[in-house]
Formats: structure tokens, C-alpha cells, sequence
């Protein structure tokens, strides 16, 4: 091969390889046909541009989702971890919040050398869904995720044994009900992919809602927290409000009681202010401060090892 042949093979490959990274996440169907549990909804998926007076400005929303999925996002090469977060947004099970709480958070996690996988779960609520009370569709979207990003981590990069969740608002108490309902699979196994458990190995739940009883300072009564329940990080700001976020920050206090009472490693933080959706964007509220403060939790427990570290 002459140096002319050599140089235009090497102009090839990186434009490749270059075309290979603008090509942007993987997206994969989570249910190989029919999906469980589902009785359908009139109309198809669709997106829309909300102008949120939280973030004073607008971002994505999806919601009419019969088909879930999951949207890879790995990191950049030779940054992987090995750790992985399966991202749930919220948006109070009748949207998914697309942009704030899921394609930022990925980048997030992908700047950090973690797979950031957004779950597409269903929603809105389905006929005969109880209103005011979480359905169960999302959670069975969820617990299959886990045991598909379990079954194909080598696939992906992952350690099997460091794929957590994190999730807010509703998304956040889809975390904590996978998190305490894995015990039983709320649907019957439909290929190999459910051998691997539905498990998360932590949890980071966000400005959660549906985590107590309404009117009364205790546990929401679907919650029930196992002896296996993986660790888990909370975070929330005090002048979160019913009427603003849905979801005032007792939801995260009551829950983090219940969780030390049961034994379960759990970490709390409550900001004097930050509203609703925080996400993980980094301006002058005080909950900016928390994905910096989950890291070095992860790392207290060896499910994350950063770049310094890893030298």
C-alpha cells in the first residue's frame, strides 16, 4: 500500500467512525409482540413542545405511548464505567417529560462514562387505571427493561451488576415501586431476556410523588419495602407544591423514614427551594448540586467508578 492509498483508507475510516457517532443513540422495542397487561388507547404517539412556567421555557413532551421502548445512550469510548441508569421521566403518567427529564439526563450520565438508557413507558392511563393512583403498566414497562438491560449488558457495555434507575416526579415513584416490587414479576415471563432479574442494584428517585398516603404522614399503601430493597438516593425541594409539581417533598421525607426503619441504605436531600423539575440542569438553584452529591454516593458504594478513580 503506497502513502496515497494509505492516507485516503485513513480518511475513510474516520469518516466512518465519524458518521458511526452522529448516528445518534440505539433504540430498541422493550416487548417482542404484544404487550402485557395493555388494553390499548384511541389515537397514536405524539409529541409536543410544552411551555413550562417552572423552567420558563419549553421542552418535549410524549405521551399516547402503546409501544415502549428503550433508547441507549452510551459513552463516549474509553470513558465507560460500566455503570448504567435506566432513565424514567415523569410526567404524571399521562406524559413523559422527553427532553428535561431524559435526553439531558443521558448526557449527563454519558459525560460521567455511564449508559443513560430512557425508557419509553406507557402512558396516559388506560381505561379501568384508578385515577390518582399509580397504574401498573408503567411498572411492568419497567421491570422488563431492568431484566433486558440485565440480559444484555455485555452487549452494551454494562456490568450487569451496576444498573440502577433514576426517574422523577412520577417517574421517580416508578423507581421506588421497581426497586420494592421485585420480588414478583407482575407479568408472566415472555422470553429469555426475563430470566435475568428485575432487580435495579440502586435507585435514585427525584421530586417523587405517590410515595404517602394523602392527608396522612405515612407510606402509600401499594409501598411495601422488602429486605433485599437496593440502595437509595432521594432528593427533593421544599417548596415543591400539589398545585405547582403534584408532589410536595414529604413524598421523599416520609420515604426515606420508611426506608432507614426497614434497614435499606438510603440518602436524602431536601432543598429550602428549586421547585419542580430540577432535572439535572446545572444554573443557580439549589438542586444543582445533586447529581455532583449521587455521584459520590454511587461511588461510597462502589457502583461507580470515575475516571480519577479509575487511574
Amino acid at each position: 500500500m503506497n502513502r496515497l492509498t494509505a492516507v485516503f483508507v485513513l480518511v475513510i475510516y474516520a469518516s466512518l467512525s465519524a458518521v458511526s457517532r452522529a448516528a445518534g443513540p440505539v433504540v430498541v422495542d422493550l416487548w417482542p409482540g404484544k404487550v402485557p397487561g395493555d388494553v390499548g388507547i384511541p389515537g397514536t404517539e405524539n409529541s409536543r413542545i410544552y411551555q413550562s412556567p417552572i423552567l420558563a421555557g419549553p421542552t418535549k413532551l410524549i405521551t399516547n405511548v402503546t409501544q415502549p421502548t428503550l433508547t441507549i445512550y452510551s459513552p463516549p469510548e474509553g470513558t465507560n464505567t460500566g455503570t448504567a441508569m435506566l432513565i424514567c421521566p415523569g410526567g404524571g403518567y399521562h406524559d413523559l417529560f422527553w427532553e428535561l427529564e431524559g435526553e439531558e439526563v443521558a448526557e449527563w450520565l454519558n459525560s460521567r462514562g455511564m449508559t443513560g438508557v430512557i425508557l419509553k413507558y406507557r402512558c396516559p392511563r388506560r381505561p379501568g387505571d384508578i385515577k390518582g393512583e399509580p397504574p401498573l403498566g408503567p411498572l411492568i414497562d419497567a421491570q422488563r427493561a431492568v431484566s433486558v438491560l440485565r440480559s444484555r449488558a455485555k452487549e452494551w457495555g454494562i456490568d450487569p451488576n451496576k444498573i440502577g434507575m433514576v426517574g422523577f416526579s412520577a417517574g421517580g415513584h416508578l423507581v421506588i415501586a421497581t426497586a420494592t416490587r421485585f420480588e414478583k414479576r407482575e407479568y408472566e415471563a415472555v422470553d429469555h431476556h426475563d430470566d435475568a432479574s428485575c432487580r435495579p442494584d440502586f435507585g435514585v428517585a427525584c421530586y417523587s410523588g405517590y410515595l404517602k398516603t394523602k392527608d396522612k404522614d405515612e407510606v402509600a399503601p401499594g409501598i411495601r419495602i422488602p429486605a433485599k430493597t437496593p440502595p437509595i438516593f432521594l432528593a427533593h425541594a421544599s417548596d415543591d407544591s400539589e398545585k405547582v409539581g403534584g408532589s410536595i417533598s414529604e413524598h421523599s421525607a416520609i420515604m426515606y423514614i420508611a426506608l432507614k426503619r426497614a434497614g435499606v441504605p438510603a440518602e436524602l436531600h431536601i432543598y429550602a427551594s428549586g421547585n419542580h423539575d430540577f432535572g439535572v440542569r446545572q444554573n443557580d438553584k439549589l438542586p444543582s448540586s445533586w447529581p455532583n452529591l449521587c455521584i459520590r454516593w454511587l461511588e461510597s458504594f462502589e457502583l461507580y467508578q470515575g475516571r480519577e478513580a479509575r487511574r
